[in-house]
């Protein structure tokens, strides 16, 4: 059984200034965060695009992932869409690829209520023999997935794990309590940037930080000091990081996910890991100002001489 535990950044994509995709840029950014010791990586999460995808873009950031990781390091796949025939015909997808594992949220747009969630994911788990991570992220799919569910489904084999990304810090609490109380049954991962050393506190097994595109190093120095118990310098990176989280507030041109991740694209850029920070349409790319303002977090955090 693959183990999913530790950093596992969402994979942020490469593209080129006329919006193909840009696989020397993209290797470049998977080889750093693979030598900066990541435990595994996440494509087509939402840093990576995966609501956006057509399934020939899917196809081709699935295979270069898994080409560019070449087994070093598991790779899950997100497998985000509406409803649930559309979210299998994903899975069978990464399964011909052959990736570790795969990250759905709860079906959206027609929306149904906690009996047609529950079912969703037990179709979906009964499709495929690849572990299965709910994704809980209410802020896109307008609904939060109850600690009760998910210990349900864990506990009855459907899912392995929860990529929490709610921002309810408290009912992530709550779950890592009641994952403990019955044996573990859940990896349980958080994708809340600027508060993992809560989560670590907690007993979490690892974070899914769209920031660790930017920084692995810091993230995997953190994961590092929480295995060693050194809680102290597990502050001091979060610290840290979290000064370096405010590249997202540098955008005043755009907002939410153009801000987001339109920032760790630019962050890249400035880096000279990406050619372009490139977004996929219709949203814009950010201004020149703000690259520079990027920039100066970047120094400030010491990334940059």
């Amino acid at each position: 059984m693959t183990e999913f535990r530790g950093v596992i950044p969402p994979v942020v994509v490469a593209e080129h200034e006329d919006g193909t995709f840009d696989a020397e840029s993209y290797q470049r950014g998977l080889d750093r965060m693979i030598h900066a010791g990541v435990h595994g990586v996440f494509a087509l999460g939402s840093s990576g695009e995966g609501a956006f995808a057509t399934p020939s873009r899917r196809e081709e950031i699935l295979r270069a992932t898994n080409e560019v990781v070449a087994g070093r390091v598991p790779v899950l796949a997100g497998v985000i869409d509406t409803q649930t025939d559309r979210v299998i015909e994903h899975v069978k997808q990464a399964e011909k690829i052959g990736v570790d594992g795969i990250v759905a949220t709860a079906p959206f747009y027609a929306l149904g209520g906690m009996p047609q969630v529950e079912r969703h994911f037990r179709q979906v788990g009964a499709a495929t023999d690849l572990p299965l991570f709910a994704y809980d992220i209410p802020v896109c799919v307008h609904v939060k997935l109850p600690p009760a569910l998910l210990m349900r489904l864990g506990e009855d084999g459907v899912i392995t794990g929860v990529k929490d990304s709610s921002g309810d810090d408290v009912s992530f609490r709550f779950l890592l309590q009641d994952n403990e109380r019955a044996g573990h049954p859940l990896s349980l991962l958080t994708g809340h940037e600027v508060v993992v050393d809560g989560a670590y506190l907690g007993g979490a097994d690892g974070s899914v930080p769209g920031l660790a595109n930017v920084d692995p190093a810091g993230y995997v120095r953190q994961w590092n000091a929480y295995q060693a118990g050194d809680w102290e310098t597990v502050r001091k990176e979060q610290d840290r990081l979290s000064d370096l989280m405010r590249i997202v507030m540098v955008p005043s041109s755009t907002t939410g996910f153009g801000a987001g991740v339109g920032a760790f694209k630019t962050a890249l850029k400035v880096l000279g890991v990406f050619e372009s920070n490139k977004m996929p349409e219709p949203v814009s790319v950010l201004l020149p100002e703000e690259e520079e303002g990027i920039a100066q977090v970047l120094r400030h955090v010491g990334l940059m001489d």
